[in-house]
Order: C-alpha cells, then sequence, then structure tokens
C-alpha cells in the first residue's frame, strides 16, 4: 500500500487527487481500504496546518436562521422578547445558559457551539 504522512502541499492536493478517483469504490476491498487511509492521513493533516477556529455561536444562530427561513420573531419564543432577541443578535447580550439550552434543542445547533466565547459589543 505503500502510505506515508503529508507533510507537504504537493502531497495534500495529490492525496485529495486520489481521494476523489478512488471515491466510488466499495467498502472492505483493497481500494476501499486505501480511501479510508487516504481520508485519515488528509484529515491529519487538515487539523494540523489549516486549523479550523471555533465556531461563532452569533453566526451559527444566524446561520441556521436562514437555512430554516425563520426570521427574529421566530427566535423569540426560544430567547425572549424582541428586545432581547435584537440584543442577542447583535452582539449586546451574551446567551445565557437557558437560551443556549433552548437554541440547542430547537435550532439543532450542537452546545458546544453556542457556548464558545465572542465579542459583545457598547450599546451606542
Amino acid at each position: 500500500m505503500d502510505l506515508k504522512p503529508i507533510k507537504a502541499d504537493a502531497n495534500f492536493r495529490a492525496a485529495l487527487a486520489e481521494i476523489e478517483d478512488l471515491w466510488d469504490t466499495e467498502p472492505d476491498t483493497p481500494e476501499g481500504d486505501r480511501l479510508d487511509l487516504m481520508m485519515t492521513l488528509v484529515e491529519a493533516y487538515e487539523r494540523r496546518h489549516h486549523p479550523m477556529p471555533p465556531a461563532d455561536p452569533i453566526a451559527a444562530i444566524e446561520f441556521m436562521m436562514e437555512q430554516r427561513g425563520m426570521t427574529r420573531a421566530d427566535l423569540e419564543p426560544i430567547i425572549g422578547s424582541s428586545d432581547r432577541v435584537s440584543e442577542v443578535l447583535n452582539r449586546r447580550r451574551a446567551l445565557s445558559l437557558s437560551m443556549i439550552r433552548r437554541l440547542s434543542a430547537e435550532l439543532h445547533i450542537p452546545p458546544e457551539i453556542l457556548i464558545q466565547p465572542y465579542e459583545l459589543t457598547r450599546a451606542a
């Protein structure tokens, strides 16, 4: 199988090309096993060289709202009054634990995203 760790961008691009070639292979075959191993190597390289920053809680809420066609008014039963929703989405009020629990349950956002720290703005 002759697999080696990915140590440079050129190797990374070659590994991605090979994954694309192997994508439709059957599991539990030599080619399927190679695909699994190549994907593991690529994931390890990406974690090391292209780490993802923690998700922003407000951006995650806004993304889920957009995906579900929700308005700010739709968040009122989850967060509170329209003023409270506005304060949260405009980053003037931090999410409380109860808000995090309800947002996670209703919008299916993992709590580990919602508990991430984020910068609040000062009211004008």
